[in-house]
């Protein structure tokens, strides 16, 4: 019986680290959509709108992972990853667009590469 749980706890992260890097693509294919222009985010509330909800959704996911994919992976910052999603949530109006420009552009490749390798690795 513990077997059993300890899998389903293995197979919830799996399935969790799709939804991410799925995430993830949808902001892919959204700044590939607009060319990778910030000039078309600056003044694109729907362009920012879309992105921003996935950050969101990343940031919610990786709050449901489990504790053990964490300790096994410290390498990645899940605290500000989650953090990143509060902020998003609470504070819209005060988010910082070439902040959250930075964020699409540089952060979010890494924590799907991250999350690939972690399917990847098993761990």
């Amino acid at each position: 019986m513990q077997e059993t749980r300890c899998c389903s706890i293995e197979n919830r992260d799996k399935l969790i680290l799709r939804k991410i890097i799925t995430y993830c693509n949808r902001i892919a294919d959204n700044l590939n959509r607009y060319d990778h222009s910030f000039s078309a985010f600056e003044t694109d509330h729907m362009f920012q709108d879309a992105c921003c909800m996935c950050v969101v959704q990343i940031g919610e996911l990786v709050g449901q992972l489990s504790e053990e994919v964490k300790r096994r992976n410290t390498a990645i910052p899940w605290r500000i990853i989650k953090d990143t999603r509060n902020f998003y949530v609470h504070a819209y109006g005060a988010i910082d667009i070439p902040s959250v420009w930075d964020t699409l552009e540089h952060d979010i490749p890494d924590v799907k590469a991250a999350c690939e390798q972690i399917l990847k690795a098993g761990n």
